[in-house]
C-alpha cells in the first residue's frame, strides 16, 4: 500500500499541474470557420469566444438569418475544437488516464 504522504504529495502536484494547464489553455485559441470563410469563430481553451470575424462578404447578400445561422455554427465548431484542445491536454496531464466527469 502506497505511503498516504507520498500520496498527498502527488495530488498536490497534480493540482499545481491542473491549475497551470488551466491557464495555458486560457492563453491558447482555435479558430473555426464557416460558409467558406464568411464567417470566422475564435475560442480559447476555456470554451470561451474571445473574437468573431465576418467577411464582407457575408454582410452583400443581407440575409440576416443566413448570417445568424453562420455565426452559430462557427462558434459551435469553435468550441468543439476547444474542448477537443483541452481533453487532449488533460489527457497527457493524466497520463492516459480516462477519468470520467473530469473534463
Amino acid at each position: 500500500m502506497p505511503d498516504f504522504q507520498q500520496l498527498m504529495k502527488r495530488a498536490q502536484e497534480m493540482q499545481q499541474q491542473m491549475a497551470q494547464l488551466q491557464e495555458q489553455l486560457a492563453q491558447r485559441k482555435v479558430e473555426a470557420q464557416s460558409g467558406g470563410g464568411l464567417v470566422t469563430a475564435v475560442v480559447n481553451g476555456h470554451q470561451e469566444l474571445v473574437a468573431l470575424k465576418i467577411g464582407p462578404q457575408a454582410l452583400q447578400g443581407q440575409d440576416v438569418e443566413l448570417l445568424e445561422d453562420l455565426i452559430v455554427a462557427a462558434v459551435q465548431e469553435g468550441q468543439k475544437k476547444a474542448a477537443a484542445m483541452a481533453q487532449e491536454a488533460m489527457g497527457q496531464l493524466a497520463g492516459g488516464l480516462n477519468l470520467p466527469g473530469l473534463f
